[in-house]
C-alpha cells in the first residue's frame, strides 16, 4: 500500500511540475479565448501528421494515442475541473508535440498547419520549438 501512494504521489508531483512549466512558458497572447480557436487547428494538425505516410512509424503512432488520449472521457485530471482541467491535456499535446518535432522536424508541423501562421508560432512555442517557417502554399 505504502508503494501505490508513493508511486501516486510521485505522478502528482511530476504533473505539478509539468503544469509549472506550462505556465512558466505560457505567453500573453494565451488566452482562454486564443486556446479555444487554436484547439480544432491543434486536433487537424495531429491527424493529419498522423496520417502522413512519409513520417517515421513510430511518430504516427504517438500521433494516434494522443488523439486517442484526447477523446477518452477519463483524464489524469477531470476536465469538469475549471483550468486545470484542461491543463493535462495541454502538457500532454506539448509533449508529443515536442517528441513528434524532434523526429519528423518542425517543417513537418508548417507543413501540416490548417490555421493562421500566428497559431503556428504560438502551438511551436508552447512545445517548446524554434518558430517554424510559413506553411508551403
Amino acid at each position: 500500500m505504502r508503494a501505490l501512494a508513493a508511486v501516486a504521489g510521485g505522478v502528482l508531483l511530476l504533473w505539478l511540475a509539468l503544469l509549472a512549466l506550462l505556465w512558466r512558458a505560457r505567453t500573453d497572447e494565451l488566452t482562454a479565448r486564443t486556446a479555444l480557436r487554436l484547439l480544432p487547428d491543434v486536433v487537424r494538425l495531429v491527424r493529419r501528421l498522423a496520417a502522413d505516410g512519409s513520417l517515421p512509424r513510430g511518430v504516427r503512432v504517438r500521433l494516434w494515442l494522443l488523439l486517442g488520449y484526447l477523446l477518452l472521457p477519463i483524464d489524469l485530471v477531470p476536465d469538469v475541473i475549471p483550468v486545470i482541467g484542461y491543463a493535462d491535456d495541454v502538457v500532454v499535446v506539448a509533449w508529443t508535440l515536442r517528441s513528434v518535432a524532434r523526429r519528423a522536424g518542425s517543417d513537418a508541423l508548417a507543413r501540416h498547419w490548417p490555421g493562421e501562421p500566428e497559431g503556428l508560432a504560438l502551438v511551436s512555442r508552447l512545445a517548446g520549438l524554434p518558430p517554424a517557417g510559413p506553411p508551403p502554399g
